[in-house]
């Protein structure tokens, strides 16, 4: 590292040099008695040096709840929605995903998970005052291929979903342009993608949504039962990219993630094992996620006209700003709404 980057005087950066300290992280790993004993600097000049290599490592400056208040801060976007383009369940979720976090989806095969993603993808390319956020979206498929005739579906189908939009507006959006596929095939291909791809496209402001569909696939696949740390640590470092990607560039992160059965045996019981569903990766992935919602696949069936759906249901499992809550929802050829009860 170059010493003469920090806004030290000249004699505290000659003592580090003396020291052979390499790098800010060397010198934060230390304490101030061990920073005095190898530079023979004086407590406050340690201070000063532990200040200025704090500094160096913070990519934003602190803002406060003032700052905020008064919008000074227009870089933090404080409440940005992404609707997910139908009232009834932009209603569940407050307006739609929050930006700036990590939401993720989980559910059986075939409860909708993989629709709604696409129809967040559309969403998004509408403008704010249409509950989008007037960019596009980078799509990372880490099992199947990217359902390409369903998207072609969803956007021909668009002014019947979005009635609440211009036709003149939804017929000027080039909405297949405007989201960017990628295939990662093995963990080393999705850590490139992150760190070299969804940074140049944010950075450009040709994508403002970010959907990793499957989380769980590529660490089913890769790890053995016995690698359990091995597979945190790599779960880390890909949380870590993507909190990285969503706070730095205010974007919404929707991971789509797979389920595991949970069994469980009554004490009383002398028959079967009851079993239900819960996300993949446990707690290790868990711990990183800021909202977790549940789509669930019901027995019953619903029609209109001459469509027919099963039922699913979006459940929030936990969030900071929602309530344990959920709405029923049916697939049809325009996409995913929110169905009532009078309906």
């Amino acid at each position: 590292m170059n010493w003469d980057q920090l806004e030290l005087s000249p004699r505290i950066l000659a003592a580090v040099r003396r020291a052979k300290l390499k790098s800010v992280k060397e010198v934060l790993c230390l304490s101030s008695l061990d920073l005095q004993t190898l530079t023979g600097l004086s407590l406050s000049d340690v201070q000063q040096l532990l200040t200025a290599a704090a500094t160096t490592c913070r990519r934003h400056p602190p803002v406060t709840a003032l700052q905020l208040q008064r919008g000074e801060c227009p870089s933090i976007e404080s409440g940005l929605r992404l609707s997910v383009g139908c009232p009834v369940l932009d209603q569940l979720l407050r307006g739609g995903l929050p930006a700036g976090v990590i939401t993720e989806l989980s559910g059986e095969s075939g409860a909708g998970k993989t629709q709604l993603a696409l129809q967040l993808c559309l969403s998004v390319q509408y403008p704010k005052e249409h509950g989008g956020l007037n960019s596009g979206a980078l799509y990372i498929c880490t099992e199947d291929s990217f359902p390409i005739k369903r998207l072609q579906q969803l956007i021909r189908e668009q002014p019947s979903l979005r009635s609440d939009v211009p036709p003149s507006l939804i017929s000027s959006l080039h909405f297949s342009n405007n989201i960017y596929i990628e295939h990662t095939a093995d963990l080393d291909s999705l850590q490139v993608c992150l760190s070299r791809r969804a940074p140049l496209l944010l950075a450009q402001g040709l994508v403002r949504l970010l959907v990793v569909d499957s989380v769980a696939a590529l660490f089913r696949s890769e790890f053995q039962a016995d690698d359990w740390l091995e597979r945190n640590r790599q779960l880390l470092t890909f949380s870590s990219a993507l909190h990285h990607l969503s706070q730095e560039f205010t974007t919404p992160v929707l991971c789509i993630n797979q389920v595991t059965d949970v069994f469980n045996q009554s004490d009383n019981s002398l028959g079967p094992s009851s079993s239900s569903v819960s996300p993949a990766l446990g707690l290790a992935w868990a711990n990183q996620v800021m909202v977790r919602l549940i789509l669930r696949r019901l027995r019953e069936a619903v029609t209109r006209g001459d469509q027919s759906s099963i039922l699913r249901r979006l459940e929030v499992a936990f969030a900071p700003h929602l309530p344990r809550d959920g709405r029923d929802a049916a697939v049809w050829r325009e996409g995913m709404r929110g169905v009532l009860n009078s309906d």
